[in-house]
């Protein structure tokens, strides 16, 4: 049975958002999925297109969605339809919804940088390299299941959250002299959500289409969009 994918993208184009979703397209098809493509989370208020959609798949970094919009995609989620992303496509979309952020379980608060001397002023300022450390749960779970911790070299989000997530693969960052913190602070890198009768699922690394590319993170994604959908 063919099942119904909704592809929602926008917001900053500094995550690319038309050229990252198309790298998925292939593997949706792929996969049974009927596909079509929203430039406006607008559409998410649309209540019979809602029902009809077995998947979410959201790229749309900051931006706004109206109160009618937010609420019809969490009662689509509650309802049943997946919810899936990356990166700021997910995690730090609508910044002004509290009911947005209730429904994802976890907000992009920042990507600490590289040493002051080694800032240029642009998005390299962020790159870090560091570990994808996968979690117990993550280790038994689908998603994650077989992957071992891996390494890699771009933003390090930082992630406040609930306990309502389950969180499948961890990243730390460290207490450096440069920096306010005073300890090292854990933050989830993959998590997944249930929401009523639907899945959100959410992987932080995918800033840029290389790693999107990654082996280990491409296969977390796809693994995530299908255990998210309906």
């Amino acid at each position: 049975m063919t099942r119904t994918a909704l592809v929602v993208r926008g917001g900053w184009d500094g995550h690319h958002p038309v050229e990252a979703t198309e790298l998925f397209l292939p593997f949706l098809r792929d996969s049974g999925f009927d596909v079509t493509i929203e430039e406006d989370p607008q559409v998410y208020a649309d209540a019979d297109r809602m029902a009809a959609t077995d998947l979410v798949l959201q790229s749309v970094t900051m931006s706004q969605a109206s109160n009618e919009a937010v609420k019809g995609l969490r009662e689509a989620v509650a309802a049943g339809t997946g919810l899936a992303g990356w990166h700021g496509g997910i995690a730090d979309s609508f910044r002004a919804s509290s009911d947005y952020l209730q429904l994802v379980g976890g907000q992009f608060a920042t990507h600490p940088s590289k040493h002051p001397d080694e800032v240029h002023g642009d998005q390299t300022d962020n790159y870090l390299e560091y570990t994808v450390e996968i979690t117990d749960l993550g280790r038994r779970h689908e998603i994650t299941a077989g992957i071992e911790d891996f390494r890699l070299t771009t933003e390090q989000y930082w992630v406040l959250h609930d306990d309502l997530i389950d969180v499948l693969a961890t990243t730390t960052h460290p207490v450096q002299p440069y920096h306010p913190w005073h300890r090292p602070i854990t933050s989830p890198a993959v998590w997944t959500r249930d929401w009523g009768q639907g899945r959100v699922f959410v992987s932080t690394p995918g800033h840029s289409l290389d790693v999107l590319q990654d082996a280990n993170v491409r296969t977390i994604i796809e693994r995530g969009i299908l255990w998210a959908a309906r």
